[in-house]
């Protein structure tokens, strides 16, 4: 299945850029350019085999949206899901964040590093289909793991995340 990785260092601990990871509501719209609506569908916080419901920002009137379940959820180091409903073109959609220490240049810090999986349907069009998707995925999620290291520069979004 292809995959899309991308990596950012910021100067701020694992604990605190676990947490802007997983901010929700306004502040979350604050800084996440994926995300048009979001919210949780089994608990008032993220954990371990909650749901959420996500509308992006991309896609058709209103976004695309998805049904994701948390598979992991470790703080301050991790956290995985996987897609239970979403875009048709879909077969399967997870992903793990990760966060770990890293000193650059005397600072502590955190590289943050976010890996999504995915294979689409229908198979047949797989040859042409993933490669546009390694493309325009890969442009979202470069986008949206840097608008994260901007968020962990944003004293209201440490602020609210703390």
């Amino acid at each position: 299945m292809p995959q899309v990785v991308a990596r950012a260092w910021v100067g701020v601990p694992p604990a605190l850029a676990f947490a802007v990871s997983q901010t929700t509501g306004e502040v979350r719209l604050r800084w996440d350019p994926f995300i048009r609506a979001q919210h949780l569908l089994d608990a008032e916080r993220p954990g371990k085999d909650v749901r959420t419901v996500t509308r992006s920002r991309v896609g058709p009137v209103g976004g695309f949206r998805m049904v994701t379940r948390y598979v992991s959820y470790r703080p301050p180091t991790s956290v995985g899901m996987t897609m239970e409903e979403g875009p048709w073109f879909f077969a399967s959609f997870g992903g793990g964040w990760r966060f770990d220490a890293e000193a650059r240049e005397g600072v502590e810090g955190t590289l943050a590093t976010w890996k999504y999986t995915y294979a689409v349907r229908p198979r047949l069009l797989r040859p042409v289909a993933e490669p546009i998707g390694q493309r325009l995925l890969g442009r979202e999620i470069s986008a949206r793991i840097e608008a994260f290291r901007r968020a962990c520069a944003d004293p209201d979004v440490l602020s609210a995340a703390s």
